[in-house]
């Protein structure tokens, strides 16, 4: 979500106080008949588009928390399914158990189950007239490995020789992490809409056409230009204030 908390926004808002200074200073001279250039008009839109910031700002630190936390919480997870698949191993298991486990515990890891091929190899394969593609096997997202984990253990759960000593290593301490992982995982997704919504809300304070803070602020610099003339020290003061909307 970081590409929605964006800086050309903040500098938008900067720039439109900056620009409402040097109107006000302009004094009598600047006198619009439109009332949205009016000096009250854009003070109540500097405000609007302030307030819009700032709710982006508390909704981007709490998806941040959130995030944080479910790296944090998922972090131990790969050296952890080592650990338990060890454990496994080093019961009587059948060898199509070890390699369903092993299966799994690759997915959760997201590593490939062969070696990738080099570009030689590439090149040697396709000489011989043999496909050189590879199927990613990478299942890293969150859910991908939320899914996966409930998969390695269920099938521990069904192993009666898989009986650690290791607290975190049993089939209630697995499974007890599981539903901490899911819970936090949850736990993000309202964060990543309230950012998503006040994004949205603060882009559209800025961007609607006409009314929005980047037309209006455009429509107060040609409306100086027509007061104050193109080569006017007033317009040039103002004229090198940009005002971008974001791209969509």
């Amino acid at each position: 979500m970081a590409s929605t908390y964006k800086t050309g926004c903040i500098q938008n808002v900067a720039n439109f106080e900056t620009l409402i200074s040097y109107i006000t200073a302009f004094g009598t001279d600047y006198n619009p008949s439109k009332n949205s250039l009016t000096i009250p008009e854009l003070q109540k839109k500097l405000s609007e588009s302030k307030v819009s910031l700032s709710t982006v700002n508390v909704a981007f630190s709490a998806h941040s928390n959130a995030s944080a936390a479910r790296e944090s919480a998922f972090e131990p997870l790969s050296k952890l399914v080592t650990r338990a698949n060890n454990a496994l191993k080093a019961t009587d298991t059948t060898t199509q158990v070890d390699d369903s486990a092993k299966t799994l515990v690759r997915k959760i890891q997201g590593t490939r189950a062969s070696t990738k091929f080099t570009e030689e190899e590439k090149k040697a394969l396709e000489a011989e007239g043999k496909s050189a593609t590879q199927i990613s096997t990478s299942q890293m997202g969150f859910n991908d490995r939320l899914e996966n984990f409930d998969k390695f253990i269920t099938l521990l759960s069904s192993i009666p020789n898989y009986a650690p000593n290791e607290e975190d290593l049993k089939i209630t301490s697995l499974s007890a992490l599981r539903d901490d992982l899911r819970t936090k995982n949850t736990e993000v997704l309202p964060t990543e809409v309230q950012l998503s919504n006040a994004s949205i809300a603060r882009n559209d304070i800025q961007d609607r056409p006409l009314t929005g803070l980047v037309d209006i602020a455009f429509d107060a610099k040609v409306y100086i230009k027509s007061v104050f003339g193109a080569t006017s020290p007033q317009y040039k003061q103002v004229s090198k204030l940009a005002f971008v909307k974001q791209k969509k």
